[in-house]
């Protein structure tokens, strides 16, 4: 999979706060791509130095393979977590104002205008002044407007931000279809179920550094604790006592119905191992590998390089 945008090695410094420091990613074209970190970690200070809208101290960005000038910006859009429509406009003008300024005529802007609010039952909307709007629908002409030109790239900053859930899944579902044809997306958000849903790949900052990117798929492989989840019903000693060295008993929840386990494996052994042991003594209903969620794996490296930063 090709890269459509390079970062090189950039530093962003503010009066003594060095917001990024040294930073290097890869976006893989095609991709939805989670740029995570907590507050202040660096993501938006990024943002902008992609879109242009600030410039870095040191380093350089290449798009499709060539260094990033002002005229990439046509094939992007950008949704800044900060909204910034105008709010005595009406919808409809504002619209197609902003799909002009993109580089589509008034006629074409129109016409796909016209597409999207009859897709998202924005009709009646098109009179109405943004200040009318409840945030949730404000966010949902925005969105559209971020959309409108088509761009090859998007940058969506904590996209999902006044929704309700049924129009945040209908915003999933359009920045899906808009993935499967061949948009790339940077989403930039809080909410690790939005990540777990839709990245294909992530890179995770913290305090200006990156520490951590790659495919969803590979990251969370990379982080299992070779640990399985076992269903069962039986005595619980039986259980405990079944498990020899090859093996470690994590925690068991015990209900009416019946037992789960977590046990971690040693060394080389193996599932099959396990079972072999267990089979004997109780009744084995379920067995599955736990993998953990990006949230988890996000709260582990976010708490190991804080502490490295406090060892140093």
């Amino acid at each position: 999979m090709n890269d459509i945008l390079t970062i090189e090695h950039i530093v962003k410094q503010y009066a003594g706060h060095r917001a990024l420091d040294d930073v290097s990613m890869n976006i893989p074209q095609g991709s939805v791509f989670g740029l995570l970190g907590p507050n202040g970690a660096g993501k938006t200070s990024l943002i902008r130095i992609v879109t242009q809208i600030t410039a870095p101290d040191s380093g350089r960005l290449l798009f499709k393979g060539s260094p990033l000038i002002s005229e990439h910006i046509r094939h992007m859009g950008y949704l800044p977590e900060e909204r910034g429509l105008y709010k005595k406009m009406e919808v409809g003008e504002q619209a197609l104002y902003l799909g002009q300024l993109k580089g589509l005529s008034r006629a074409e802007a129109m016409k796909r205008l016209k597409y999207w609010f009859e897709k998202f039952e924005m009709q009646s909307w098109w009179k109405k002044k943004i200040e009318e709007l409840s945030k949730g629908m404000q966010q949902k002409v925005q969105f559209i407007t971020t959309i409108l030109h088509e761009p090859d790239f998007l940058i969506l900053d904590e996209p999902f931000t006044g929704f309700d859930p049924i129009n945040a899944e209908l915003v999933k579902n359009e920045l899906l279809a808009l993935s499967k044809n061949g948009a790339t997306i940077v989403l930039s958000t809080h909410r690790m179920e939005s990540v777990e849903q839709l990245c294909s790949h992530i890179s995770l900052i913290n305090q200006g550094k990156k520490i951590l990117e790659g495919s969803v798929k590979e990251i969370r492989k990379q982080n299992k604790s070779n640990t399985w989840e076992v269903h069962y019903t039986g005595n619980k000693i039986a259980f405990t006592n079944a498990l020899w060295a090859g093996f470690e008993l994590v925690d068991i929840q015990e209900d009416h119905e019946h037992n789960v386990a977590r046990v971690k494996m040693l060394g080389s052994n193996t599932p099959n191992e396990l079972l072999q042991n267990l089979l004997p003594q109780v009744q084995i209903l379920g067995l599955k590998e736990i993998i953990p969620s990006i949230n988890d794996i996000f709260i582990q490296k976010v708490n190991e390089s804080e502490h490295a930063v406090v060892a140093a």
